[in-house]
């Protein structure tokens, strides 16, 4: 059976996702170790989790000029090297500050979130856009499934004690493994790339009416050339007569006509950060290590996450273009609400303590009995607790056995807060993550999707970097159950917004929703 050619060419540029989400959660099984190695504080670790989301930063400030300048194919290429090359620089780095460089590098490759979604728009049909441009989102949930799955299985090789683990240096450099599996993906992704077609409207856009002719005829290769006709005149009764200049193509995006679109774009970009997805995607084990359970049990709690995810983005997928846009994010936001809630709850009711037969075998990792200063002292609170560790065996040892330790003094509910981490994550899973770069995708007119997109999309980044660097002195300062009280605060205030301005943009064409969201219609 032949595979239909847009949904090749999708697949082919979706996995640019499954790199973006392997990237991005590989960090999640190595911060600890790399904590450990290079003596970081809670603001290094945040540095280093959050690198690759202050290059996405700087790359979406580019971004959109260079898609809509040269080409969604070309930029995409780019963004596949940079990947490949951040992998390399990862793996081998010598110091924080060149794994800083590295991820950096990788971030500026985090603009493939909103070329590829723009790329798939522009060749989707209406009625199945939303479900093809949530191929992405799909790829993105199963890269960061593959990373969880492949840090867990790194980790459980390196502890194996196997001749061919020692002769290759896993057990001595671990989280080097982990970092470098991203090479793979990297090298197919960027050769897949060289095989897909330039986006047809783009092509009209900048005024290559033969190249996009061409385009479409790969495209629709059983459209007759009245249908392929009624395409090309459907795009071009949009995109004018030439590309106007930046600045000009700036003061339309903030001007009168784009305002509700803009609004829009915020909103939605906004709340799918603020919710605090990437603190749960980035420090799964960390936070899983919080309710007790230890390193390795942590380790695999956060396959469930992947797992999840993958399931509820499918979900998503398959109702998108039937429920629409606004029901899937009013759903979401209201279950990532009660989800964090319920984590707040449980973190709440949590106590620590120390007794004897734990300080035994704590005295056995540590190499002293110091922490019986505490034995028996009862802790209400989770940054009491650690802040009378580490003043007596310091923060690098901490930092170090932390698993160990809070796994030893935690009392609380495990399950219960393991419910809310993964009812959080089927909750975006079905609307913030994949309904908002449909949305982004759909709300900005042809000639300055790529600009337009690039300013929410700066924007969300923004807002995602706060929450990685933010989240690690949020746990050490104000506690998990402070930390996500604040995400269902943020929640809360994302649902009440999406309720009175997102409208929905389920079944119309790219064309129809400018004119409706300029004022035209």
């Amino acid at each position: 059976m032949k595979i239909n050619p847009i949904v090749l060419y999708t697949i082919m540029v979706s996995l640019g996702g499954f790199i973006f989400g392997f990237d991005a959660s590989v960090i999640s099984g190595t911060i600890g170790q790399i904590s450990t190695e290079f003596g970081l504080s809670s603001v290094e670790q945040g540095l280093i989790v959050g690198a690759p989301t202050l290059g996405g930063i700087l790359a979406t400030l580019m971004a959109g000029y260079i898609s809509d300048t040269f080409g969604r194919r070309q930029t995409l290429i780019g963004i596949a090297v940079l990947y490949l090359v951040s992998a390399l620089f990862s793996a081998m780095a010598p110091t924080h500050d060149a794994l800083f460089i590295a991820r950096f590098i990788g971030g500026l490759a985090f603009c493939s979130l909103m070329i590829a979604p723009i790329y798939i728009a522009e060749i989707s049909p209406p009625e199945n856009r939303g479900k093809m441009v949530s191929v992405n989102q799909l790829n993105i949930v199963v890269g960061i499934s593959a990373a969880y799955f492949s840090n867990y299985f790194i980790l459980q090789w390196s502890q194996s004690g196997s001749d061919l683990a020692q002769s290759l240096g896993v057990a001595d450099n671990t989280w080097r493994w982990m970092l470098g599996m991203e090479i793979v993906p990297a090298i197919v992704w960027l050769v897949a790339l060289f095989f897909i077609p330039k986006s047809p409207r783009w092509l009209l856009v900048t005024q290559q009416q033969s190249a996009a002719e061409s385009s479409l005829k790969r495209l629709y290769p059983k459209a007759s050339g009245e249908q392929l006709a009624n395409i090309m005149s459907e795009i071009k009764s949009t995109t004018g007569e030439k590309v106007l200049p930046l600045l000009e193509r700036l003061s339309e995006i903030f001007g009168p006509k784009m305002r509700l679109a803009l609004i829009i774009g915020l909103v939605v970009g906004i709340s799918q950060q603020a919710t605090g997805i990437n603190a749960i995607f980035f420090y799964a084990p960390s936070i899983f290590e919080q309710s007790g359970v230890g390193t390795n049990a942590a380790f695999m709690q956060a396959i469930w996450v992947g797992l999840i995810n993958i399931v509820f983005t499918l979900i998503a997928m398959a109702v998108i273009d039937k429920l629409g846009r606004k029901p899937l994010l009013l759903l979401g936001l209201s279950g990532v609400i009660i989800s964090m809630s319920i984590c707040t709850i449980g973190y709440s009711m949590a106590t620590y303590q120390l007794l004897a037969d734990d300080l035994s075998v704590l005295a056995g990792l540590l190499g002293n009995d110091s922490l019986n200063v505490i034995a028996g002292e009862v802790f209400t609170s989770d940054v009491d607790f650690k802040n009378a560790v580490i003043a007596i065996i310091g923060e690098q040892s901490f930092q170090q056995h932390q698993g160990a330790v809070i796994q030893a003094a935690a009392n609380l509910n495990a399950t219960l807060i393991l419910i809310g981490i993964l009812g959080f994550v089927a909750s975006f899973a079905v609307s913030l993550g994949p309904v908002m770069w449909v949305l982004f995708s759909e709300i900005f007119p042809n000639h300055l999707r790529g600009l337009a997109i690039s300013a929410v999309g700066i924007v969300n980044s923004f807002v995602s970097y706060l929450v990685q660097q933010a989240f690690p002195w949020e746990l050490e300062n104000l506690g998990a159950a402070t930390t996500f009280a604040i995400y269902g605060a943020f929640a809360l205030v994302g649902l009440i917004l999406v309720m009175k301005i997102v409208p929905e943009t389920r079944g119309k064409s790219l064309e129809e929703l400018e004119a409706t969201l300029s004022g035209k219609a």
